[in-house]
């Protein structure tokens, strides 16, 4: 771990996931500033908090992640964004990683990966 503490939204439409996504991400030594449990709320929520980073599930009601990671990216060129996603959905991976996604981590998620993944990105796009 890179020891850089991240101000991270989570946007989930499962209350169990964003549960679990809060929970990992503070023993990860992260702070959860904010969740969104639809595309429409994660682009107002990015909107107003501004996090470090977001965790964006890709299938929920209203407005799919792809579409909030271009929305969110169209206001915010710098936003990191890691999609959470299924077995099965690499096309729509792919989708997100060219809407502007900086990394994946896939479901049931693992600690591990999820930090692996962060400090990816930081080390990337934050040093």
């Amino acid at each position: 771990m890179n020891g850089r503490k991240l101000n991270v939204m989570v946007v989930d439409d499962s209350s169990i996931t964003l549960k679990k996504l809060t929970k990992m991400l503070e023993e990860l030594g992260h702070k959860v500033t904010c969740s969104a449990k639809t595309g429409t709320d994660a682009v107002t929520a990015y909107r107003a908090e501004k996090p470090d980073l977001v965790t964006m599930d890709i299938t929920m009601p209203d407005m799919d992640g792809i579409e909030a990671t271009r929305r969110i990216l169209a206001e915010d060129g710098d936003a990191l964004i890691v999609m959470v996603t299924s077995h099965g959905q690499e096309q729509m991976v792919m989708d997100a990683i060219d809407a502007g996604a900086k990394g994946y981590v896939l479901k049931p998620v693992k600690s591990e990966r999820l930090q692996e993944t962060i400090d990816k990105i930081v080390e990337k796009f934050l040093s």
